[in-house]
């Protein structure tokens, strides 16, 4: 079974269009600052409903109650979240159009389309990283599996006939699944689905055995019983699940998460990075976001913007190495 993630022109990419979706003003009595003046544009490269999108718009509800505006979400989805992140690059770099950046619209699309117009590290001004998505490691309830260990001896005993169901080729999902196999000395028979939703289901399924998927992905399904959560996938101290232990604790040096940040046009003035970057981390402390994050397995993490930038560097090479090791060429 083969899936083939569709290739937009150039054309595509910068003429796409959806609707927006105007969230509640908030405090209106916050102190006032010369930014922002009018409402505040979110562009979300992802479809209504998805787990970048519920996450974004958490983010965004708590946000309008710190800033002096609204906060308009713009789903622009397409190309792997190329047709909006490239709508961000072009828009007026006033503060008034920003980007939701994650690691399949700015670091994977722009390794597997030739087609994407923009290049992470050159043609945006970072502000913050909003939250790290750590994977996680699902199996089929009926196996019989209950840690990581289980799961790479069960590979190696089935001799590479095990299947690890994937969002499809060049996917988060699959980059991941690879490195794991890689690291840990295993093979299981890659089965890429449609999207991310339908990789998960043939795991509930039986259809295949296992996936490595970001957490929002797969904790309601876990939650009922119907997955079986057996790590995930930030390094060894980290604890974004409560007990549930991490990879690294049985592959020595493993870590391959997601994440999602705040970017921005270039030329962004400074005193605008800087308003955004307080009001981001004032929102990030908030109780009842934090536990919107927690149930959907993510981690607030507000960074400088020279710490964003650092990160997206490791992740870019990070998911380089693991594109050639997956034998996906760019399209």
């Amino acid at each position: 079974m083969t899936d083939r993630t569709p290739q937009f022109s150039r054309r595509q990419i910068l003429a796409a269009g959806s609707a927006a979706t105007l969230l509640p003003m908030g405090n209106v009595s916050a102190q006032p600052t010369t930014y922002p003046q009018r409402p505040v544009k979110l562009i979300v490269p992802n479809a209504p409903g998805s787990s970048i999108d519920t996450i974004s718009r958490v983010f965004a509800t708590q946000l309008a109650l710190t800033l002096p505006q609204p906060i308009v979400v713009d789903n622009k989805a397409g190309a792997a979240g190329a047709i909006g992140v490239e709508m961000g690059r072009v828009a007026p770099p006033d503060g008034y159009a920003l980007i939701i950046a994650s690691s399949s619209s700015v670091t994977v699309a722009p390794l597997l389309q030739k087609a994407v117009p923009y290049e992470p590290l050159r043609d945006f001004d970072f502000i913050s990283l909003l939250a790290l998505l750590p994977n996680v490691l699902v199996c089929n309830p009926a196996l019989p599996l209950r840690t990581t260990a289980d799961l790479i001896a069960y590979a190696k005993s089935r001799g590479g006939n095990s299947n690890m169901a994937s969002a499809g080729i060049g996917s988060v999902s699959h980059l991941a699944g690879v490195a794991l196999q890689t690291a840990a000395g295993f093979q299981s028979l890659h089965v890429p689905y449609k999207g991310g939703s339908q990789g998960v289901a043939s795991v509930v399924s039986g259809e295949t055995d296992w996936v490595l998927t970001p957490a929002p992905a797969a904790l309601g399904l876990v939650s009922s019983g119907r997955l079986r959560l057996l790590a995930h996938s930030m390094d060894a101290a980290a604890q974004p699940l409560g007990k549930t232990p991490s990879i690294a604790q049985t592959v020595p040096g493993f870590s391959f998460s997601s994440w999602i940040g705040m970017m921005a046009p270039k030329g962004l003035p400074p005193e605008v990075v800087d308003t955004l970057r307080r009001h981001i981390t004032q929102a990030l402390q908030q109780a009842d976001l934090r536990k919107s994050f927690e149930n959907n397995g993510a981690v607030p993490t507000p960074s400088s913007p020279q710490e964003f930038r650092a990160y997206l560097v490791k992740d870019i090479e990070q998911s380089r190495k693991a594109i050639q090791l997956a034998g996906v060429q760019p399209e």
